[in-house]
C-alpha cells in the first residue's frame, strides 16, 4: 500500500466519512470497453488527486495500465463538470469546487486475455483491481464499494470479496490493497465447489475445451491437501480458482484467496500438458503463502506507482517452482519417471541458457522490471530466468539442508520458520533473514554458497548434489552436429535467425538475429534440414553460408566448433547404495529401485 507523501497530501477535514463506491457496467461487449463510473461522497477538500496503478503485485512489469483510459470525465453529484488536469501519465487532479458529492467516470479498453490484464467480450468480463480502478494517495487504507452491472441477466459473478447485504451484486474491499487482490470474473461460467479441511473451495471455468473438470477438481484436492500439510492449515476460509480456457495462452496470477490461471482450451487430453497444467495449480496455490504472505521486505508494502525492488525473487518464484514439481508427485498425480522427465526438461532449458553464466541470480530478480518480460534476440546471452535457476538453487540448498541432517530437515522447515516468523504477522524478510534461515535449517554458514551461486555467475554443480540422492544427468547419445551456435524458424518459407550465441562461429562472421539464412556451401538450407545438414560436418570443418543481412547478400566461411549437447537427461545411477536410496525415497517418497 502507498504511504503518503507531503507533496500528495489532500486530507479532508473528516477522513472518516469519506466513501468510494465504483460501478462497473458492460453494455457493449462487442466494444471490448468498460464503462466505469467512481463516486465519491463527503469530500470536504479543495481538489480530489487519483492515481491509476502502473503494475499489479506477483507481475514484475510496468505495464502502464492508464494507456487504457478514455473519454474521462468528472462532475457534481447534481452534473455539474469539474475541471480536471492530468498531472502525469497516471495522475488526474480533479478541481472539486467544495462539493462533497463527486462522480468521475471513464472508459477502459479490455482486449487482453492474460491473468494480469483486463479482457471484455460477448461471454465474460475478466479484470483486476490494479488495471482497472483508481487510488486516493493518502486514503487507499478506505473501504471501497464495487456494485457490478452485467449485460445479461444469466451472467455470474465470481470473486472472494464479500458481498454487501441488501445492494444486488455489490462488493465490500476493506482498502486498495485488497481490491487489488481480488480479481472479477463476470459471466457464462461453469462452476465447481469442493470442500477440503472443512473450507469452501470452488473452480470457476470460462471457456470451451477438453477439461474433465471431475478430474481436476480431485487432483486439486491432492494438492490442496499436501501443501496444507506443509503449512499445517489454510489460511483462509474460501479460495477460488478462476480458469481461462484459451486459445493458446499460458499463465497463473496468485492472491490470497484466489488465483487467476490461462491454459489452451484443448490441452487437457495430453498427459504431459495436463501435468503441466497441474504444476501451475500447484505454483499458484502455494504463492497463497510463499509470496502472499511470506515475502520480501520491499514488497511489504506496494507502491504501485514504480517498481519495487528486490533481490529475492529467486526464492518467491524459484522455490515456488522447485515445489510444483515435488508436490504433483507427492501427491501421486504423476509418478517418479514422470518427475524425473519434467526436471530433464529445466535442466535441459538452464543449461542451453548461456546467460547463465552473465547476469547473477539476484541480479536477475532486481532486473525483473527491464529483462525478464522484455525479452529481446540477445536475452539468452545475456540473462536467466529468476524462476529457472531460482528452481536450481533451490534443489541444491533443499538437497544440503537434507544430506547435513540425513534427511531430519529439508527447505520445508525453512518455509515453515519464514512461514510462523514473517508469514503470519505478514512482515517482510530482509535478505539476510532469509539466509539466515536456510542456514539455521542447514546448521552451516552458506554465506560462500549464496556469494557463488545466489550473487555470482559460477556454473551449478547439479550433479554433485544429485549424485549423493542416486541421481546423475547424462548428455545426448546420439551423435551431435558441429556446433555453429545458431536457432532458426521458418516464417512463410523464409529460413530466418533467431538467435546467436555470443562468442560462437555464427556471431564471429557477423550473423544476427532476423538475418535470412539461405545456405550452406552454396546449397540451400531449410529450417526443416537445417540441423541435418550440419550433421555432413565435422568439428573444425570449414564452411560458408550465404544469408541476407539487411537486405545485402553475404557469402562467409566460418569454422565449425565441438559439438555441444542438445538435452540432459536426469537419471538414476546405476547400482545405487542404500545411503543413495534411502536419500532417494526420502526425499522423493518413491523407491529409485522402481526406476
Amino acid at each position: 500500500m502507498i504511504q503518503a507523501t507531503e507533496t500528495r497530501s489532500q486530507t479532508p477535514q473528516s477522513q472518516t466519512e469519506v466513501s468510494f463506491h465504483y460501478h462497473v457496467a458492460m453494455s457493449q461487449p462487442q466494444s471490448h470497453l468498460l464503462d466505469i463510473t467512481l463516486e465519491v461522497r463527503n469530500w470536504t477538500a479543495g481538489h480530489l488527486d487519483l492515481t491509476f496503478p502502473v503494475w499489479t503485485p506477483g507481475s514484475y512489469l510496468v505495464r502502464e495500465y492508464a494507456k487504457q483510459i478514455q473519454e474521462f470525465t468528472a462532475k457534481t453529484d447534481s452534473g455539474t463538470p469539474l475541471t480536471w488536469q492530468k498531472q502525469s501519465k497516471n495522475q488526474w487532479r480533479i478541481q472539486t469546487k467544495n462539493q462533497p458529492h463527486l462522480s468521475i467516470s471513464y472508459r477502459l479498453f479490455a482486449n487482453d486475455l492474460t491473468v494480469r490484464t483486463n479482457h471484455f467480450d460477448e461471454t465474460h468480463a475478466y479484470f483486476n483491481g490494479a488495471a482497472t480502478f483508481f487510488y486516493s494517495p493518502g486514503l487507499e487504507h478506505h473501504p471501497i464499494e464495487v456494485t457490478i452491472h452485467p449485460p445479461h441477466p444469466d451472467w455470474q459473478i465470481a470473486t472472494t470479496l464479500p458481498a454487501v447485504e441488501n445492494q444486488a451484486n455489490c462488493f465490500h474491499a476493506a482498502d486498495f490493497d485488497t481490491l487489488v487482490d481480488n480479481p472479477f470474473e463476470v459471466g457464462i461460467q461453469e462452476r465447481r465447489s469442493f470442500e477440503v479441511l472443512g473450507k469452501l473451495h470452488e473452480f470457476v471455468v470460462w471457456g470451451q475445451g477438453n477439461l474433465n473438470l471431475d478430474r481436476l477438481v480431485e487432483d486439486t484436492k491432492r494438492i490442496i491437501e499436501l501443501e496444507a500439510n506443509l503449512f499445517d492449515g489454510l489460511p483462509y476460509d474460501r479460495y477460488l480458482f478462476l480458469l481461462h480456457l484459451s486459445a493458446g495462452g499460458f499463465g497463473g496470477l496468485e492472491h490470497k484467496t484466489c488465483c487467476s490461471l490461462n491454459y489452451p482450451r484443448l490441452a487437457f487430453q495430453n498427459r504431459d500438458r495436463y501435468r503441466r497444467f497441474m504444476q501451475l495449480v500447484a505454483h499458484e496455490f502455494f504463492h497463497l503463502w510463499n509470496v502472499k504472505r511470506i515475502r520480501p521486505k520491499a514488497l511489504e508494502r506496494f507502491d504501485y506507482e514504480a517498481e519495487n525492488y528486490t533481490p529475492s525473487l529467486w526464492f518467491c518464484e524459484g522455490a515456488t517452482s522447485y515445489y510444483d514439481m515435488l508436490i504433483p508427485l507427492w501427491s501421486g498425480i504423476y509418478g517418479g519417471k514422470a518427475f524425473l522427465k519434467i526436471f530433464s526438461k529445466d535442466v535441459t532449458r538452464f543449461y542451453n541458457t548461456p546467460g547463465r553464466l552473465i547476469q547473477p541470480l539476484s541480479e536477475s530478480s532486481w532486473d525483473a522490471w527491464i529483462k525478464l518480460y522484455r525479452r529481446d534476440a540477445n536475452s539468452d546471452n545475456s540473462q536467466i530466468s529468476y524462476y529457472l535457476k531460482g528452481e536450481m538453487v533451490a534443489l541444491m540448498l533443499d538437497l544440503t539442508i537434507r544430506r547435513n541432517s540425513q534427511n531430519a530437515r529439508s527447505l520445508t522447515d525453512v518455509l515453515r520458520h519464514l512461514w510462523d516468523e514473517f508469514g503470519k504477522p505478514e512482515i517482510g524478510y530482509t535478505p539476510q533473514q532469509l539466509q539466515a534461515a536456510f542456514e539455521t535449517a542447514a546448521g552451516q554458514d552458506l554465506s560462500e554458497f549464496f556469494q557463488r551461486y545466489i550473487h555470482g555467475t559460477e556454473e551449478l554443480p547439479l550433479s554433485e548434489y544429485l549424485e549423493p540422492f542416486g541421481l546423475r544427468i547424462k548428455t545426448d547419445e546420439a551423435k551431435q552436429p558441429p556446433f555453429l551456435g545458431v536457432r532458426v524458424s521458418d516464417d512463410r518459407g523464409i529460413t530466418l535467425v533467431d538467435f546467436v550465441e555470443a562468442g560462437s562461429p555464427a556471431a564471429e562472421i557477423g550473423l544476427e538475429p532476423g538475418d535470412e539464412l539461405l545456405a550452406i556451401n552454396r546449397l540451400r538450407v531449410t529450417a526443416t534440414d537445417f540441423g541435418d545438414r550440419l550433421q555432413d560436418f565435422n568439428a573444425g570443418d570449414e564452411i560458408e553460408l550465404s544469408f541476407f543481412h539487411q537486405d545485402e547478400l553475404k557469402m562467409m566461411r566460418l569454422t565449425l566448433s565441438e559439438p555441444r549437447p542438445a538435452n540432459y537427461t536426469v537419471v538414476t545411477v546405476d547400482n545405487p547404495t542404500p545411503e543413495q536410496a534411502q536419500n532417494f525415497q526420502a526425499w522423493l517418497g518413491v523407491e529409485i529401485t522402481n526406476l
